[in-house]
């Protein structure tokens, strides 16, 4: 990687600098558009005492869920936790800290702390145990809390193409959390399936634009579908 040529060969360079303890957000939306090979690394690593960003926690033995095997994360802050029987258990057992924040919230908090913007107002959770212990404010007559946003020490992305340069293009639903997170992170890594030479890519098409990008890695991967529901005719 050097200058504006953004790419890493591998897996170990792309996540070269994560240590235990540090804050990880991470895109996708239940197993569509995750980052499953960045994942991968994090867990042979070993690093402990993770918090994590994300919508949900993968499911058991694949994306985030395999964080989980070795007790990787110590606190996560999503919106959905239903498909993971270990996440379950962990929960419970007190384990893991599990923040739980509305969807709409959490992208906020990604794309705020990607624009530089500390906290915002949102009526969202107000009345809830979600806004217990946040400041609240009166606009118009409504009341809004007060959500802090959040940067990470790494966004592990996962895009469709990218050029060289960093920018980046997601495809279909694979969009989701993705491009919120990747202006998110102090070190944003992107994982594509395919790597093209600038000027491939249309400007007008680009979703996240190469100064928020760090690294770029093309891989394989495996898009796992998280429930298939078949239609006995």
């Amino acid at each position: 990687m050097a200058g504006f040529d953004k790419r890493v060969s591998s897996y170990e360079e792309a996540m070269d600098g994560i240590e235990s303890g540090m804050t990880v957000i991470a895109g996708g939306f239940g197993l569509c558009g995750i980052p499953e090979n960045l994942i991968g690394e994090i867990k042979r690593r070993g690093v402990k005492d993770l918090t994590i960003y994300s919508n949900n926690c993968g499911v058991d033995g694949f994306g985030l869920g395999l964080l989980l095997e070795d007790r990787q994360i110590s606190s996560i802050h999503a919106s959905y936790v239903g498909e993971n029987a270990l996440f379950e258990q962990q929960m419970l057992e007190g384990d893991i800290e599990v923040v739980l924040t509305p969807q709409g919230t959490l992208a906020e908090k990604m794309r705020a702390g990607g624009a530089g913007i500390p906290a915002f107002y949102t009526a969202t959770g107000y009345g809830t145990p979600i806004g217990e212990g946040k400041e609240v404010r009166v606009f118009n007559g409504r009341h809004y809390i007060l959500e802090e946003s959040v940067v990470g020490d790494f966004a592990i992305v996962k895009g469709w193409k990218a050029d060289r340069y960093g920018n980046v293009v997601y495809r279909d639903t694979a969009q989701n959390f993705n491009p919120l997170a990747a202006t998110a992170g102090k070190i944003t890594v992107v994982e594509v399936e395919e790597i093209v030479e600038p000027g491939e890519l249309p400007p007008d098409q680009i979703h996240t634009p190469g100064i928020y990008v760090d690294r770029i890695i093309q891989g394989s991967f495996e898009k796992r579908i998280e429930k298939r529901t078949v239609h006995q005719g």
